[in-house]
């Protein structure tokens, strides 16, 4: 449904022989689009989705579109606001892309910039954990963060890193044209580009476990970003 009101390219759409509810509304936005709707039993759909959760329906899109850093800055001059960039350094897990950019999506962030090399891409897994919110979220796929990283500290920007080493977040100060790095999981944010960010940010672990999932520390810092703009 966020595909179809997006005017993300569609090819075609499959839809389950008896399905109902929502998806007979996907149905009725695809044939007002005039998008090619094919019906056929779950058996071959769930052949069509590889054996992962199609519920139902299925459509056939085009890639998606990647942008560049200077159009997530522009999204934020349209907007009137401050930018407010994510940047991934390493994230391998598409579900964790996923979940991070619904939570952009929700929290207001401009853009992501992820790596083309030793980095997830934007997949049909990364769609569907996201809730539809890849649709929104623009994402930069470059070849180096660390050029990125000078990039966006050249147009204003304070960068962050997201490390254990850092100043509490509640502490540090997030608000103005601010980006933060979010490190891959198990290995962090990088040497490298660690020493080219201005300042490191941490959240505090009172438990064992010495680290939190990579959307979970993503969107406690995304919030705090909202928290302190909102002050």
């Amino acid at each position: 449904m966020e595909a179809l009101r997006s005017d993300r390219e569609i090819e075609k759409i499959t839809i389950a022989k008896g399905a109902d509810g929502s998806i007979q509304k996907i149905a009725g936005k695809a044939k007002d689009k005039k998008i090619p709707i094919y019906y056929s039993d779950r058996n071959h759909m769930d052949k069509l989705a590889g054996g992962t959760n199609h519920q139902g329906v299925i459509a056939v899109v085009s890639d998606y579109r990647y942008c560049t850093t200077e159009d997530i800055l522009a999204r934020a001059e349209e907007r009137g606001e401050d930018p407010f960039v994510i940047i991934l350094d390493g994230l391998e897990d598409p579900h964790n892309l996923g979940a991070i950019m619904r939570t952009a999506e929700c929290a207001g962030v401009h853009g992501i910039i992820i790596p083309k090399r030793r980095s997830v891409s934007v997949t049909e897994v990364v769609g569907k954990t996201s809730a539809g919110a890849v649709e929104y979220m623009l994402c930069a796929r470059v070849a180096n963060i660390g050029n990125e990283i000078s990039r966006l500290q050249k147009a204003g920007l304070w960068v962050g890193a997201v490390d254990m080493d850092g100043e509490t977040h509640t502490k540090s100060n997030l608000k103005g044209p601010v980006a933060l790095v979010i490190g891959g999981e198990g290995s962090g944010v990088g040497r490298l580009v660690k020493e080219k960010c201005d300042f490191c940010v941490s959240i505090p672990m009172k438990g064992k476990i010495t680290s939190l999932n990579a959307s979970n520390a993503a969107a406690i810092l995304m919030y705090e970003v909202v928290r302190q703009r909102s002050l």
